[in-house]
């Protein structure tokens, strides 16, 4: 009887951990990152890459990072609320254009609406393994002092626009 309660004890306890991560919402995968400085960068413009835009420039404000591809089947669902959240009144929308064709990125953006005060383009990807993108669309809340608040991995969802994205950028403004 004793050789059978060892594994019946660990089947136990590898179903009970089975059940718990069943429950898990795979989109709040936590990031180290927030509550950290954001990642310096120089990248160029989409429109203009003979101009750089730097992580630095944006300090002093609070600004919201959208880590998009024209190849992205996600970013082209999220793109009517990302275009939502760049008419809310104060919030600075910068779009990251990830691993794409410059041209290709244009003319998606051409035909679905570019709701970004700037686009920057980040060829290898190496700014996105800096943010820790896991894959696109992404977007990050920053603040005035250049710490990442927020993390929305994933599509943004019209309940994480309303209950968690617009209200703090609210509140850090």
């Amino acid at each position: 009887m004793k050789r059978y309660l060892i594994p019946l004890a660990l089947f136990v306890v590898l179903a009970g951990f089975l059940f718990v991560g069943l429950g898990l919402n795979p989109r709040e995968v936590p990031s180290p990152l927030v509550n950290k400085p954001a990642p310096a960068f120089v990248l160029p413009r989409l429109d203009n890459p003979s101009v750089q835009v730097a992580a630095e420039q944006l300090r002093g404000q609070v600004w919201v990072l959208n880590v998009f591809a024209s190849w992205c089947t996600p970013c082209l669902t999220e793109h009517p609320l990302v275009t939502q959240l760049a008419r809310e009144p104060g919030i600075r929308l910068i779009g990251l254009n990830y691993k794409d064709k410059t041209e290709d990125a244009k003319t998606w953006l051409a035909r679905h609406g570019n709701p970004y005060a700037t686009v920057i383009v980040d060829r290898d990807g190496r700014v996105g393994i800096d943010y820790g993108v896991y894959g696109v669309p992404e977007t990050f809340v920053i603040d005035k002092e250049g710490v990442i608040r927020f993390k929305q991995i994933g599509p943004i969802t019209p309940e994480a626009l309303r209950d968690k994205i617009v209200p703090l950028v609210r509140k850090l403004q």
